[in-house]
Parts: structure tokens; sequence; C-alpha cells
């Protein structure tokens, strides 16, 4: 859980960054797919140092799930957004409300939760099937991702977002299943790679144009809920015993918390 945690830390504090140097890329062709898009914002350091952070939370996010059910991870993740509002409102100068750092606290009121109802992760390995169906998730978002780019710049950025997080849920789940990274034959490596790249590429462009509080949002969502859900009914991932109400009420507390933060994804406005 410590682990899970330190990677919202770095998730939170790069979605910051990223926000900013997505914003201060030159505008693409408006794909919700534009692969051009995420190299202009490499050149923006305040992106690349997000990328930096990203690594470290990603390593962090395995070590988590090799150790805790998905659920936990997953809402762990989500509270990012607190970290965000925290950093935003240090480093970027933005006030928080007194319900907004209530906010704060219901997050981590929901993490506590979590933290004493968990159990150890599921001993479920998956099957082939469940490896191939996130595969081809992966393919979907992507495919999502090109469709997206057609609609107008408020549900563009919920479906980039929702689509970007099913692609980080896809990788949460990829993870747990598979056992070597070096087994190039494991369709779950695979579908990893795609749903990672495919997630990047969606959520700059959700980022760079239209509402990032709305892409935030369909974010937390798209990456806790499916990955939870597959953790719990596919790979046996349960509660302390007689503590299932707590989980569920502390899942349902944190991701409620962070969505009420979702605002925090927005970058500053630029002075006149």
């Amino acid at each position: 859980m410590i682990c899970a945690l330190g990677a919202a830390i770095c998730f939170g504090t790069a979605s910051v960054l990223q926000a900013v140097a997505a914003r201060a890329a030159e505008p693409g062709t408006g794909s919700g797919v534009d692969p051009a898009l995420l190299m202009r914002a490499l050149r923006q350091w305040r992106y690349l140092a997000g990328l930096g952070l990203d690594a470290v939370g990603f390593v962090l996010q395995i070590i988590a799930l090799r150790h805790i059910p998905i659920y936990a991870v997953g809402a762990a993740l989500a509270a990012s957004l607190a970290v965000t509002a925290v950093v935003a409102s240090r480093l970027l100068k933005v006030r928080l409300s007194r319900m907004e750092w209530g906010a704060v606290w219901v997050v981590c009121a929901g993490l506590l939760m979590l933290g004493l109802a968990s159990g150890e992760e599921g001993s479920g390995t998956g099957s082939l099937a469940l490896e191939l169906g996130l595969l081809v998730v992966a393919g979907l978002v992507l495919l999502v991702g090109m469709v997206a780019g057609r609609l107008p710049d408020g549900p563009r950025a919920l479906v980039l977002g929702l689509a970007a997080g099913t692609g980080f849920g896809v990788v949460e789940v990829s993870v747990r299943l598979i056992d070597s990274f070096w087994d190039l034959r494991d369709p779950a490596l695979y579908a990893l790679l795609l749903g990672g790249g495919a997630a990047f590429l969606l959520l700059t462009s959700a980022l760079q144009r239209g509402s990032v509080t709305a892409a935030t949002a369909g974010l937390v969502l798209g990456e806790t809920i499916g990955p939870a859900v597959v953790g719990v009914v596919w790979l046996g991932d349960r509660t302390r015993e007689g503590l299932a109400w707590l989980a569920i009420l502390g899942f349902v507390v944190a991701i409620a918390g962070s969505l009420a933060l979702a605002r925090f994804g927005e970058p500053p406005e630029p002075a006149r």
C-alpha cells in the first residue's frame, strides 16, 4: 500500500506538469490519436519531468499490484488527484476551498478504510482468454481514440479520458497476469504495451484541448472500476474476513473524493 501511495504521489505531480506542457504545445490535427502532438509535448521540459515521475510511479505500481488487490491499487492511484490538488495549491498558487480540502481528507479516509480491509492479492492467474480479451480491449481503446477526435470539445475530453483510463486499467490487470516480462509469447505483455501506449496518446490529446476536468474524471472511472471487477471476479482478490463492507465503502469514498477534485487536472490560465 505504501508503494501504491508513492505511485499516486508521482502520478499526481506528473499530471500538473503534463497538463501545462500539453497546453503549451502547438495544436495538433485534433485527432484523439495524434503521435505528432505527443512528440511536440516531449519538447517541453515539464512533460519530460512528468514522464520521469510516471516511470518511477509505474515501478511502484508494479510492486503494489504484485502484493495487494487491484481494487486497492486502483483507488490509491485515483487518489493522485488529491496529490494534484495539493501540488497545484503550492506550485501553481491555486486556492483550495474548504469543500475541496474536505474532499482531500475524504480521499484519505477512503484509502485508510481500504488499507484496513484489504487482504492479500488473489491467487488466480487468469486464463488465455482473459489475456486475449485484454489485448482486444487495448485495441478498442485505440479505435475509440480515433473516433473521439471527431467529437465536440466537451464530450471529446470525457470520452478520451475514459478511454485513456481504460487503457491504464488494461496495464494494471496485465501486470498481474504477466509471469515474466521477457516472455515474448505472452499476450498480456502486448496488451500492457498497447494499452499503455494508447492511453498516453489519448490522455495527451485530452489534456491539450477541451475540459481537462472532464478528461480527468473519465480517467479515474476508467482505471478503477473495470480493473477492480476483473480482480475480484477472475483473479480472486478478496478482503479481510468480515470486512468486505469496509472495503466497498472505502473504495466508493476514495473514488467520490477523487472525482470531486477532478478540476485539478486543469492547467493554470495564462497570465495577461
